[in-house]
């Protein structure tokens, strides 16, 4: 997909992967929305970003919000490349520890976030988009975010795991859905990264999840997800595919 005229929209841009990704595109020249929570630091990532960044406040939970995202990035040059990073995590289990059944509203709250937010996102993105002119036999290109969680998902995972196991059965439904409006779509399923959710972990837990990486055994760094976007932007046979990014992990049931 070419960039050149176009503009850029990231959920999830304040931070991690989101933000990483933003500053590649942004190092391309590509003007770019960062679109977080209103509770983030979005606005102080963009100032630091330069005047190629606009934040937009918006939870993936709202369309409108989403929308007014999207259309920013459309009131720029046409919008032709958006990477949805936005999520969250949350322990549920089945059966809690202390025999009561697991915790159905955050269950609830992990899909609607995850995968609902992940549909609105690629659907709102998709409608723009297909007002697009076609550029080399494209229209745009969106780029969701699964996890390995959605293979291999590890004990008090249950919600998480459903959700990013929704967006990776989603990729080739939606790729082949929107193909005859040229618009690609592609999933990153990152393994264990430096990202705000690990943020909180001691530092004990992170380094058993280095160790659980064959190689490079260490976390993954936000820029390494952002050069695998970048290259599937940047390369049209890529489509309809969850590619995992994770040093060859499988994650343990614990």
């Amino acid at each position: 997909m070419d960039l050149t005229h176009a503009s850029a929209a990231v959920t999830g841009g304040a931070s991690g992967l989101g933000r990483a990704t933003a500053e590649a595109f942004i190092a391309r020249g590509v003007p770019t929305v960062l679109i977080d929570l209103p509770s983030s630091n979005g606005a102080a990532v963009a100032a630091e970003l330069g005047e190629l960044a606009t934040f937009v406040p918006a939870d993936v939970r709202d369309p409108a919000s989403v929308d007014a995202g999207l259309a920013a990035a459309e009131a720029i040059s046409p919008l032709r490349a958006v990477v949805h990073c936005a999520g969250r995590g949350g322990k549920v289990r089945l059966v809690n520890k202390d025999g009561t059944p697991g915790d159905l509203e955050l269950y609830k709250q992990v899909i609607d976030t995850n995968l609902v937010g992940t549909f609105t996102v690629a659907s709102l993105a998709a409608t723009r988009m297909a007002k697009n002119d076609a550029v080399d036999g494209e229209r745009g290109v969106i780029i969701m975010t699964a996890s390995v969680a959605a293979f291999e998902g590890q004990i008090g995972q249950a919600a998480y795991s459903s959700a990013k196991a929704g967006v990776a059965g989603l990729t080739i439904v939606a790729a082949r859905d929107l193909a005859r409006k040229l618009i690609r779509v592609v999933t990153i399923a990152p393994g264990t990264f430096e990202t705000p959710i690990l943020g909180g972990l001691s530092e004990k837990v992170r380094e058993s999840l280095s160790s659980q990486v064959p190689h490079p055994s260490r976390l993954g760094d936000p820029s390494e997800y952002a050069k695998l976007a970048l290259a599937i932007v940047d390369n049209a046979m890529i489509n309809g595919e969850t590619i995992r990014i994770d040093g060859a992990i499988r994650m343990a049931p614990v």
